[in-house]
């Protein structure tokens, strides 16, 4: 059976159920059409609130929110089954995405998922597709319980993926760009609006109807893209 995806958090107490391990190998995912190139490359911005991160054309048609936790197993298995796809239609402008970190899996001294989080927002001002290639590695790299990436290693991940210069050095010095605190309870707080039953990572919110996706539907973001 298909494994579902979800880290849950509650309002003031985090419960992580389970780390569970995908038996699959992932969904696989042919994207028709043909990209077509664009002088101008979609860009990535925090968000005018200051606690997420926008990558894509402003005029995209499909506008998503991701609900994302640096050290939730789910999130990287989301990442790793619609990442490519997802970049695909930023890059032809069919897709904005803000991304909206949580770092509720950080335990005592453990401040992976800060660290990640901190990480994505020094990569605002990166094309659009390069932040996402980014996202993907950092899941993919993902150490839950443990210590995560180095900054060197975020450092490197983001040159890899495009990211530039002057916006890898960022990452590599660990310069805190973002209020942690103030994220978490904002995000927490848009989190919770969404779905005050089933509150937890990864949830997809669609911004142009109002309502959360059902990732479940393995045919979820081309259903996105066709009725936008």
């Amino acid at each position: 059976p298909r494994q579902r995806y979800g880290c849950l958090v509650g309002r003031w107490l985090v419960v992580l159920t389970a780390l569970l391990l995908l038996v699959g190998v992932g969904c696989s995912r042919q994207v028709t059409g043909t990209a077509q190139p664009d002088p101008v490359k979609a860009s990535t911005e925090v968000s005018k609130d200051g606690f997420g991160i926008v990558t894509g054309f402003p005029d995209a048609p499909a506008r998503i929110e991701i609900f994302t936790e640096p050290q939730c197993t789910h999130c990287a298995d989301l990442q790793h089954d619609f990442g490519d796809a997802i970049k695909y239609y930023i890059g032809v402008g069919a897709l904005q995405v803000t991304y909206r970190p949580m770092t509720f899996l950080d335990k005592g001294s453990n401040h992976h998922s800060e660290r990640v989080a901190n990480a994505m927002f020094a990569a605002a001002g990166s094309p659009a597709t390069a932040f996402q290639s980014f996202v993907e590695d950092l899941w993919a790299n993902q150490d839950p319980g443990g210590k995560g990436p180095t900054d060197d290693q975020m450092a490197d991940m983001a040159r890899e993926s495009g990211v530039p210069d002057e916006l890898v050095k960022k990452i590599a010095d660990g310069d805190g760009v973002v209020d942690i605190q103030g994220m978490e309870d904002m995000n927490f707080e848009f989190l919770y609006e969404v779905d005050p039953e089933a509150t937890g990572t990864p949830t997809v919110y669609n911004l142009n109807k109002d309502s959360k996706v059902d990732i479940y539907d393995e045919d979820w973001l081309k259903k996105l893209i066709e009725t936008a």
